[in-house]
Order: C-alpha cells, then sequence, then structure tokens
C-alpha cells in the first residue's frame, strides 16, 4: 500500500501499510537514520520527530496518522532555535555517546519555539520523555538555557 506523506518540505510516497510505525518509514523507506530507534515503546525519547512543529514519538505514530501535517525530522531541523540549539550543545559539549541527541535536540526545539524562555520546571517538563544513557542531564538543561539566551539576545 502507498502512502503520501511530507517530510523536511518534500512530498514522497512510500510503500508502507498504514499501521506501520513512522519510524520505519524514515529509517527504512526514506533512508533518514538520523532518527533513532531506542525502546519502540515511546519510553526513551530517541526516536523523537516533530508533527507540525510537535514532538512525537515517531516508533508508535503509525504513518497514517501522518495525515497532511508536516514531519520534520533531525536531518531537515533548520531555524533559529536549531541553530542555537547546535551551537549550545557544542559548546557546553553535551554529547557523549550520542545515540539520544537528535530526540533531545528535537524535543528541545520543541520547546524553545513554544517557550522561547523557558525555566527549568518547563525544561524539566518537556525533556522528561528523553533518555540519556549516559547522564549529560545537567549538560542539556545548561545547553538549552543558553540557546534560550542567544535566540533571545
Amino acid at each position: 500500500m502507498t502512502t503520501t506523506i511530507t517530510v523536511n518540505g518534500k512530498t514522497t510516497t512510500v510503500d508502507a501499510e498504514p499501521d506501520t510505525p513512522l519510524l520505519w518509514v524514515l529509517r527504512g523507506e526514506m533512508k533518514l537514520v538520523g532518527t533513532k530507534f531506542g525502546c519502540g515503546k515511546a519510553l526513551c525519547g530517541a526516536c523523537t520527530v516533530h508533527l507540525d512543529g510537535e514532538a512525537v514519538r515517531s516508533c508508535v505514530t503509525p504513518v497514517e496518522a501522518v495525515g497532511a501535517r508536516e514531519v520534520t525530522t533531525i536531518e531537515g531541523l533548520k531555524g533559529k532555535e536549531a541553530d542555537a540549539l547546535r551551537q549550545a550543545w557544542a559548546e557546553v559539549d553535551v554529547v557523549q555517546c550520542g545515540y539520544c541527541q537528535s530526540g533531545q535536540l528535537m524535543s528541545a526545539c520543541a520547546l524553545l519555539r513554544k517557550t522561547p524562555k523557558p525555566s527549568d520546571e518547563d525544561v524539566s517538563s518537556a525533556m522528561s520523555g528523553n533518555i540519556c544513557r549516559c547522564g549529560t542531564y545537567p549538560r542539556i538543561r545548561a545547553a538549552i538555557h543558553l540557546a534560550a539566551g542567544s535566540v533571545a539576545g
């Protein structure tokens, strides 16, 4: 069965059953492997993408649920918030193993677009579904605040 979806600004037709998780379409059909598989149950956040700007877990989002909405993956993440986050991630030296980072960045970017000057509580709430096995949570929080200051300034 074919389904038409828009990913990173490009509309494409993919060969997938309607209940196929979006993650498998992105990675398998479209070869966009920046979005990671972690748990398959929407608990770890490694598979986070944006659906019309909202952070969602692609491992539990069936491709049929996308409809006409825009999917953005880490490969297509753009804008002042994304640029500020990438710079802050490097400045704070957030990354250790890196496996969770695309999901972390996707969640952080959705947060900054919704809440440009987040409190610690806002950050904790927005990032609570993203697990970092290396425990870089303090650096992630610091980088988000640094990026928020950069975007606001």
